[in-house]
């Protein structure tokens, strides 16, 4: 290497320490720009002879150095539209172009961007602090059947009334009751007088349906003396109507070596079904349970009650869904039944109050009536090199053949709603560089100069 080689070298080293500050300076620029990936410099030497015994130091090169894949902390914002990803990943969002008709229009070029400062604009979209509408599956929130795919929205839409069909039930039956009839030990509670035809209890116990069980008010006191007390609960009409629906449960065989216990389930005609005014109505199936507390292998998982009517108003038929473990029927010192699972599907209307986003990516909708319904399902993606992705201005990033084919769906990684991810930009890390580049920087000029020097003396020489 002679002395004008030298010179030029010096110059790719000012030309690559000035590239790092450059980089430096970005960094510290956007320390807390949400959701910045800070750019490291790397250098690459370029050798310019390389024979035996003659190698010599060349020029130099500086590369970007991406850090996608490095976390920023993770803050509250007590903003639920806000999101924040732990672990890897990237939201989809798009650019908005115009509105047309009123309608906002979009690119329809997908970019990515760990920017989840998301917030409702004025059409109900979900828009980052940098202008990136976020992507996802806009969801039906009574059906949660998929409506749209593209922008996601939030819509005011009031949610409405939803018809009670079905009641998740499990429990434990106590292996001996204790009933204002109780008798000391081991037989059957209730057997119903011979005035009722046809018979108000169901032996069966897989699944087969005999209709119009029901104890009339004038023996009803005699079935609460013989029965305990069952679930009680609100339902709703297809209109939103709220019905309280009360049962008790009547067992009406013990079980033995040759047959299994038998309980009926019984629901009150009227709202008022506590004391003995009222009608009951069998629900229509024996549940079985063998002389261990389980249920026999022929009780069904799902029993549907026919036509179930409180205070005149029908609900069609409604479907009580226990499992194939649900009831037992154990052994409990206070003779009652004890409930550990009771929720039914039926809601009144209800006005959307909030939205909150869960582990999943999943928008729910908090409405008035109480109701959490997912409403939206956000666009994430992971890459196979997430640091071969292309930088875009605001926080962006462009899919390319390094980085590979965006891949739908977090691999576990989590969703954090009302959280941002800050910068992983580190003050005092980038001031050590900038100390180190400085140096650096410095040196080079060092070295031209005393090249410079050095042609100065050769000159002198023939002089």
């Amino acid at each position: 290497m002679d002395i004008f080689t030298a010179l030029q070298t010096a110059v790719t080293g000012l030309k690559a320490q000035s590239y790092a500050i450059g980089n430096i300076s970005g960094n510290i620029a956007n320390s807390q720009t949400t959701g910045y990936k800070r750019i490291d410099t790397s250098f690459v030497d370029l050798i310019a002879e390389q024979t035996p015994k003659h190698e010599v130091a060349g020029t130099v090169l500086a590369q970007a150095q991406l850090t996608n894949t490095l976390q920023g902390n993770i803050a509250a914002t007590n903003v639920s539209t806000n999101m924040a990803i732990n672990g890897d990943g990237f939201f989809v969002v798009q650019k908005k172009t115009g509105d047309a008709n009123g309608q906002p229009s979009f690119s329809g070029a997908n970019l990515y961007t760990r920017r989840g400062d998301f917030t409702v604009d004025k059409d109900g979209y979900l828009v980052n602090g940098a202008g990136g509408y976020l992507q996802g599956e806009n969801l039906d929130p009574v059906t949660g059947q998929v409506t749209t795919t593209g922008p996601v929205k939030v819509s005011n839409a009031t949610l409405p009334a939803r018809a009670s069909t079905e009641i998740t039930y499990t429990a434990n039956l106590p292996k001996t009751p204790i009933t204002a009839n109780s008798p000391t030990t081991g037989s059957a509670l209730y057997a119903p007088p011979a005035t009722i035809t046809p018979s108000p209890v169901v032996m069966a116990v897989d699944g087969t349906r005999t209709d119009g069980l029901q104890i009339p008010a004038a023996n009803a006191a005699d079935f609460i003396s013989n029965s305990i007390a069952g679930p009680s609960l609100t339902v709703y009409t297809e209109s939103g109507a709220p019905l309280s629906l009360t049962t008790r449960w009547a067992k009406i065989q013990d079980a033995s070596t040759t047959q299994p216990a038998v309980w009926n389930l019984y629901y009150a005609n009227t709202s008022s079904g506590t004391g003995a005014s009222t009608a009951w109505t069998n629900a229509g199936t024996g549940f079985g349970f063998d002389l261990a507390g389980q249920a026999v292998p022929t009780m069904p998982a799902k029993v549907t009650i026919a036509n179930l009517t409180v205070d005149n108003t029908s609900l069609g038929n409604v479907i009580v869904n226990i499992g194939k473990n649900g009831l037992t029927e154990y052994s409990d010192a206070t003779g009652k039944s004890s409930t550990n699972t009771l929720s039914q599907n039926g809601y009144t209307k209800g006005d959307l109050n909030n939205v909150s986003v869960t582990a999943d990516g999943k928008i729910v909708g908090n409405y008035s009536n109480g109701s959490a319904l997912p409403i939206a399902t956000v666009g994430l993606v992971r890459f196979v090199n997430p640091d071969g992705l292309k930088p875009d201005s605001e926080g962006n990033y462009q899919q390319t053949i390094d980085s590979g084919v965006p891949l739908t769906g977090l691999q576990g990684s989590t969703v954090v709603g009302g959280n941002v991810e800050q910068s992983n930009t580190d003050i005092a890390g980038e001031f050590s560089k900038m100390i180190v580049t400085q140096q650096a920087y410095s040196a080079n000029t060092r070295v031209m100069s005393t090249a410079q020097q050095m042609m100065s003396d050769l000159l002198n020489v023939i002089r």
